[in-house]
């Protein structure tokens, strides 16, 4: 089972595919980790892409659909993968077309006036990586390890919106390519509350579990 995940930056979809990976055996594919990884490698294939990374360049849609199909082809993958950071256009989802089948897109819809709430309280321990929020924590230290607290860059009101006017505009039509298998959940309430219809859903169309 194949599973592409759709939303806004900041929408929960990272939270939601720790959950589904967990219960359903199914590999989070990153291209950004898979880039890294790639690069890293020394290969022919990473030198390629780092010609492109070290000039600020996009990866061509062609190389990027070749290194997601050499990684789709190791053993861990056999349940199906869930697709992170990809695709993000529909021409790059009609090039999925040529090596996986999308079995479900599951959209997690948020409002982008509480994307931006959430975003602007969000802070992360310096030292351990913990998110808080300052919704409900007053604190700048970490209550598991006392690091101090900070605010991404990204977190910052004026990226959060230029980076959902990028998603409305090139990743949102998204929604309608997969329209045909489609699911949609909202995540105004906790984590848990979020999964439990997506995980009941993904069961159902032959999950895992």
């Amino acid at each position: 089972m194949n599973i592409i995940l759709l939303g806004a930056p900041g929408s929960g979809k990272g939270t939601l595919a720790k959950k589904i990976t967990k219960d359903f055996g199914l590999v989070q594919i990153s291209t950004g980790d898979l880039f890294r990884a790639c690069k890293a490698s020394g290969s022919e294939l990473g030198k390629k892409l780092q010609s492109y990374m070290d000039k600020g360049e996009l990866v061509p849609d062609e190389l990027t659909i070749k290194i997601l199909s050499e990684r789709m082809q190791k053993p861990d993958c056999q349940y199906g993968v869930i697709f992170d950071g990809f695709p993000r256009t529909v021409k790059q989802a009609e090039a999925l077309k040529a090596i996986a089948k999308v079995d479900t897109a599951i959209l997690i819809d948020l409002p982008f006036e509480e994307i931006e709430k959430r975003a602007v309280a969000r802070r992360v321990c310096r030292d351990c990586g913990e998110i808080y929020s300052t919704i409900d924590y007053a604190k700048s230290n970490c209550a598991k390890c006392g690091g101090s607290l900070f605010q991404r860059d990204d977190d910052k009101l004026e990226t959060v919106r230029l980076r959902l006017e990028v998603y409305e505009k090139n990743t949102a039509p998204l929604i309608d390519f997969y329209s045909d298998r489609l699911f949609k959940v909202s995540s105004l309430g906790s984590p848990e509350e979020t999964y439990k219809p997506v995980k009941d859903f993904l069961s159902k169309i032959g999950g895992k579990k």
